[in-house]
């Protein structure tokens, strides 16, 4: 489904797995090449030690690589199909304050996802994702290997696309 990025801004925001977990979409960049997101430190995900529960801060990376890709292939009219095959994290400084982070595609990338599509058929590539608190001390990374495949004639949508 194609929509604007203010509207996928907002339904994201209210998304409950985001929403419950205070993981917030500051704003999706023009045509979908980026996107902005906080996570407010809040009673509701911290953990013992009072920092932002780790599964938080993982789950905040988990869906914005394949809603990128997603969006911007599909406007560029190849349908696909697009999710994060596997992930890892490195949790290098306890999240005391709200955190931060931007994930950003380049033209390259893009046309590097494009290109692969048309010729193999799918498209398999990590992509960093680097979290910071308030001051700018990096504070965990992510590793996401996003899966993208050509969806073939006759496959039936399912409800998710």
């Amino acid at each position: 489904m194609l929509i604007s990025e203010n509207t996928l801004k907002w339904a994201m925001r209210f998304y409950p797995p985001l929403f419950f977990q205070r993981i917030w979409v500051q704003k999706f960049d023009k045509d979908f090449t980026g996107v902005h997101v906080k996570i407010f430190r809040s009673f509701i995900n911290i953990n013992y030690n009072r920092s932002i529960f780790g599964g938080t801060i993982f789950s905040a990376s988990d869906p914005f690589y394949a809603l990128l890709f997603d969006q911007i292939l599909k406007r560029k009219g190849i349908k696909c199909r697009v999710w994060l095959k596997s992930a890892d994290i490195k949790y290098l400084k306890p999240g005391k304050t709200n955190l931060y982070f931007k994930i950003s595609l380049t033209e390259d990338e893009i046309n590097e996802a494009e290109t692969t599509l048309k010729t193999v058929g799918k498209f398999v590539k990590a992509y960093p994702v680097e979290i910071y608190n308030k001051d700018g001390v990096l504070c965990a990374t992510v590793n996401n290997e996003v899966y993208i495949r050509n969806l073939f004639k006759g496959e039936e949508h399912t409800i998710a696309y």
